[in-house]
C-alpha cells in the first residue's frame, strides 16, 4: 500500500510509520555514536549499556527484574524478536494460538517454525474474546500464545482479567505466552499496560518482545529486543545469532538515551496520540465510517458496509486510486479473508496536517 500510496500521490495511512520527526535527543546521540566509532560489531546479544537500560527501564515501570546478562536479547527490531522466539522454542507439529484480526507476520512466523496457528477471534465492538472458544483453543500440542497488546490492528488494550485468564491456561497446559507489547505507552482514555511476564506463574514461561521503533519514532532504526528466562534466552540467541548476528551498534548506543527519557517524554507521546486519534476519527465519521475506537496503539479499525463496494480489496484501491488516501484491507488480518472483507484500517502516526488533508479528500471523494 506504502508501494501503492507513492505511485499515485496518495496521503499514506497505510503502513504505521511517523511522518514527523524522532526526538531530537536521539538522533542526536546516533549521530554522536557513529562519530564516536561505536561502528563495528556490538556482543551479538546486544551492547552492555543498552542491555543494562533496557533491564533499568522494566525495573522503573513495572518492578520487574531482569538481569541484561542473562535475559536479554537485543535484535534487529520486535519482527525479528518474534520469529527468533517462535523458531527457538516450537518444534514441527506444535500448536501456537493466535487471536485475530492479527498483526499479519505472526501467522506466517508460526508456519516458518513449523507450527499450526489455531484462531481465536476478537470480537467488535469491544475486540473482547469469548473465553471458552480460547480454552478450545488449547490443546496438548500448544506450545504458545501470542499476546499483542496494546493490539495491532483493532487498538485493543487487554485488561488484567484477561490477560489473568491467559495465563492460567498458559500454565494449565504447560504453554509459553509470546508477548508483542511494542505499543505499551500509547495509550488513551486511562487505558494501562500490563505485561504478562509480571502476573503470578508467568515469569518463567513468558517470552517479551519490544522495540525502538513505535515509541521512539524510529521504525527505521531496526532495535528491538526479547525479554525471557535464562533457559528460553540460551535458545533465542542461538536463532538470533544466526538470523541477523546483531543490531546496529551506534543505534543502540542511542537506543541507551532513549529509554533513560523522563516521565513527561511518555505523557506527551499519550497525549499527542490521542489527539491524532480523535482528529482521524472525527474525519473518518464525518466522511461516512464506522470506527472501531482504538484504546491504544495508533490504528483505527473501519466498517465499510455502507459504501457499497464488493470487499475490502477493491475499496482499498478505489480509495488510493480514485480518492488519493491509503488504507490496509481488513482481509490482511485474518486468517479467512472473508472475515476481514467488510473492513479497513487506517493509521494515525501523522503530522495533523497529514490527518486534515485526507479527511479533506475523503469527504470530498466518498
Amino acid at each position: 500500500m506504502t508501494r501503492l500510496a507513492l505511485q499515485h500521490g496518495a496521503v499514506n495511512l497505510a503502513q504505521g510509520m511517523p511522518d514527523f520527526s524522532a526526538p531530537e535527543p536521539l538522533k542526536e546521540a546516533a549521530q554522536r555514536a557513529i562519530a564516536e566509532d561505536f561502528n563495528q560489531y556490538a556482543i551479538t546479544w546486544g551492547a552492555k549499556p543498552f542491555r543494562e537500560a533496557i533491564a533499568a527501564k522494566y525495573r522503573r515501570w513495572y518492578g520487574l527484574e531482569v538481569d541484561p546478562e542473562r535475559e536479554i536479547t537485543v535484535c534487529c527490531g520486535s519482527t525479528e524478536g518474534m520469529v527468533a522466539s517462535l523458531l527457538a522454542v516450537v518444534d514441527p507439529g506444535d500448536e501456537v494460538v493466535i487471536f485475530e484480526p492479527f498483526y499479519e507476520n505472526y501467522g506466517p512466523d508460526a508456519h516458518l517454525s513449523g507450527a499450526a496457528p489455531r484462531w481465536v477471534k476478537l470480537h467488535p465492538p469491544e475486540w473482547a474474546f469469548d473465553p471458552e472458544e480460547l480454552r478450545r483453543a488449547f490443546t496438548p500440542r500448544t506450545k504458545a500464545i501470542i499476546v499483542n497488546t496494546p493490539n495491532n490492528p483493532t487498538g485493543k488494550v487487554f485488561s488484567r482479567e484477561e490477560l489473568e485468564f491467559i495465563a492460567a491456561l498458559c500454565c494449565e497446559f504447560d504453554a509459553l505466552a509470546i508477548t508483542d507489547e511494542i505499543y505499551e505507552h500509547i495509550l488513551y482514555d486511562g487505558a494501562r499496560h500490563i505485561p504478562l511476564m509480571t502476573l503470578p506463574g508467568m515469569r518463567e514461561r513468558c517470552i517479551l518482545v519490544n522495540s525502538l521503533s513505535k515509541t521512539y519514532s524510529v521504525t527505521g532504526w531496526r532495535v528491538g529486543w526479547v525479554l525471557a528466562a535464562p533457559d528460553l534466552t540460551d535458545s533465542i540467541r542461538k536463532v538470533h545469532d544466526f538470523l541477523t548476528v546483531g543490531a546496529a551498534a551506534p543505534l543502540q548506543q542511542a537506543g541507551v538515551v532513549a529509554l533513560s527519557l523522563p516521565e513527561e517524554f511518555y505523557e506527551q507521546l499519550a497525549r499527542d496520540y490521542q489527539a491524532r486519534r480523535d482528529l482521524l476519527v472525527a474525519e473518518l465519521e464525518a466522511a461516512g465510517f464506522v470506527c472501531h475506537r482504538p484504546r491504544g496503539a495508533y490504528y483505527v479499525m473501519t466498517e465499510i458496509s455502507t459504501f457499497g463496494f464488493p470487499d475490502d480489496v477493491a475499496f482499498v484501491r478505489h480509495l488510493v486510486e480514485r480518492v488519493g488516501v491509503a488504507a490496509v484491507p481488513g482481509s490482511s488480518f485474518f486468517a479467512d479473508p472473508r472475515d476481514g472483507s467488510r473492513m479497513v484500517r487506517f493509521c494515525f502516526p501523522k503530522k495533523y496536517e497529514t490527518l486534515k488533508e485526507a479527511g479533506a479528500r475523503l469527504r470530498k471523494h466518498l
